[in-house]
């Protein structure tokens, strides 16, 4: 018995092309073809030439933060006496550069804050970036560039046009002395309490904070502490000695462990503690030396 014939093919009447082509079944866990979608590239496979990959976004280039020779200073501990935040920002951050000025005030609008100025704004940028979050009276430090320049910056950069640049900023000044929101927020409330027939609160005196011994203002006298007990003034007179115009050691008969050793001047003074700062003494405990308190 003969096999069937084959059926006819099908074709377009005009064009004359095959078409009951049809297409095979899909394999399982393959993916399903998309139109208009560029399938995944097989490992392996040739690469077509001419191929383009898509574009890529743009990508915006990184933007230089604003730098400037003074540094904006912000969350600083309230309690601490004004002139001594300053001589402690100064002894802070004079390791960086020449320190041209530190300006704190006391006052409601600048309470916790502070400016310092250096001599150029690579001396700030690298200081704000070693000393930003340090922890200063128990409070981290939150640092920024100042937005303008201080009259300490102008008058060492720019003497030239230093008058012209303090009358801008006084008459700033004026003009927002009554627009500040702070300001007005103290006024209104002052004059709600005298409308109220009621006296202002009195204030709570604010504790003394003893400053720490690392952050006291330089002069001629140091202390030292954690001194070996059987240490001699002969000991440290050799020691100092070293450095010119040495004027006296004193050790504390009762404390064996603490002196204090003066020079002549602050200047001499102040190149004997950087170089003998923990200074091993007996060859295994570093002795502490600081500016005594006046």
């Amino acid at each position: 018995m003969s096999a069937p014939p084959p059926a006819p093919l099908a074709h377009d009447a005009m064009q004359g092309v095959q078409t009951n082509i049809v297409a095979p079944a899909p394999v399982p866990g393959a993916p399903i073809p998309i139109p208009g979608m560029v399938p995944p590239a097989v490992p392996g496979a040739p690469v077509v030439a001419g191929a383009v990959p898509p574009a890529a976004a743009p990508q915006q280039p990184p933007q230089e933060e604003f730098a400037s020779e003074t540094l904006y200073i912000q969350n600083l501990n309230e309690k601490i006496k004004i002139p001594v935040l300053k001589a402690s920002l100064r002894g802070l951050f004079k390791s960086y550069g020449e320190v041209l000025d530190v300006v704190a005030h006391s006052n409601l609008r600048m309470r916790g804050q502070a400016f310092v100025s250096f001599e150029s704004a690579e001396i700030a940028k690298k200081a704000l970036k070693e000393v930003r979050g340090f922890p200063l009276y128990s409070k981290p430090m939150q640092i920024s560039f100042a937005k303008t320049r201080s009259d300490a910056v102008v008058k060492k950069l720019d003497a030239a046009h230093y008058d012209e640049h303090k009358q801008r900023r006084i008459e700033h000044k004026k003009a927002t002395r009554y627009t500040n929101p702070i300001k007005r927020k103290y006024r209104q409330k002052r004059l709600a309490a005298e409308m109220d027939g009621g006296a202002a609160a009195p204030t709570t005196k604010r504790p003394n904070v003893q400053m720490p011994d690392e952050y006291l203002p330089p002069n001629k006298i140091l202390f030292l502490q954690n001194l070996p007990e059987n240490v001699s003034k002969d000991q440290l007179m050799a020691l100092f000695s070293q450095y010119p115009n040495l004027y006296e050691v004193r050790l504390i008969p009762t404390k064996k462990d603490i002196a204090f050793v003066e020079f002549l001047d602050e200047a001499s003074a102040t190149v004997a503690k950087d170089a003998l700062h923990n200074y091993k003494l007996d060859g295994e405990n570093k002795i502490k030396i600081t500016f005594a308190r006046k």
